[in-house]
């Protein structure tokens, strides 16, 4: 019992996002996946620098 509410809000949901309407930046998506964002993500343009410097001191416990 109780599935009610909980099912409407489910309903609700649903249906907002299946007919909301998106206003899509084409040109900023653009420069996402062309990697024309020089601040972007550095994973994506090969720049790790900043990976492994604490890797090094984890220590598992056993």
């Amino acid at each position: 019992m109780g599935r009610g509410r909980a099912k409407a809000k489910q309903t609700k949901v649903a249906r907002d996002l299946k007919y909301r309407t998106w206003d899509t930046d084409l040109e900023q998506l653009k420069k996402e996946l062309s990697g024309g964002d020089e601040g972007g993500n550095r994973a994506v343009n090969g720049d790790d620098s900043d990976v492994g410097g604490d890797a090094d001191e984890y220590h598992p416990r056993r």
